[in-house]
């Protein structure tokens, strides 16, 4: 294991992402500047282009402690570093989720209305001048329980109750809902 970052999700935007706070954490060395995010993601970016192998950032938590902001934290410096983020805007590109994945793959926890059920792996590409020229995105890890049983306060996923709601609409009829 190498560095280890412990981030809190103060559930509220702070100034402390800004597009000069990613030029700042450019080109620093790990431990001059304050732990952060983009201190990680530059570590990685370093090593990938001086060592020419692939480096791993694993972002780990419980619901809604903000792991997917976190990575997209990490994409925008990749982006923006590499030179990319107006070229190609991959953050958003890789992190754009359908309303039907979300509906299939999200639910409603006590902790968090609209969270993940299910793990990401995102694969970023680099070209030989360290600029991104695409990603992967994979789901794994369906938190299959949730179809059959919810805590407390807690929803199944997303899309059955959508489902439920377009029941009286002519191309549900086949389906046999009910309210």
């Amino acid at each position: 294991s190498g560095i280890v970052l412990v981030a809190i999700n103060p559930y509220e935007q702070l100034p402390i992402y800004e597009q000069d706070v990613i030029y700042a954490y450019s080109g620093q060395n790990m431990g001059d500047m304050d732990p952060h995010i983009f201190a990680v993601a530059e570590e990685a970016y370093k090593q990938m282009a001086r060592d020419e192998k692939n480096q791993s950032i694993i972002v780990s938590g419980e619901s809604g402690a903000g792991k997917t902001v976190s990575a997209k934290y990490a994409m925008r410096f990749f982006a923006t570093v590499g030179g990319s983020a107006g070229e190609t805007n991959i953050e958003a590109k890789v992190l754009a989720s359908s309303p039907i994945m979300e509906a299939i793959g999200n639910a409603k926890t006590t902790r968090n209305d609209n969270s993940s059920r299910f793990g990401k792996y995102i694969q970023i590409g680099f070209d030989k001048r360290y600029h991104i020229i695409g990603a992967n995105m994979r789901t794994y890890l369906l938190e299959k329980s949730r179809v059959v049983f919810q805590a407390e306060d807690e929803r199944n996923y997303h899309i059955f109750y959508q489902l439920c709601a377009s029941s009286s609409l002519p191309e549900f009829k086949d389906l046999g809902l009910s309210k």
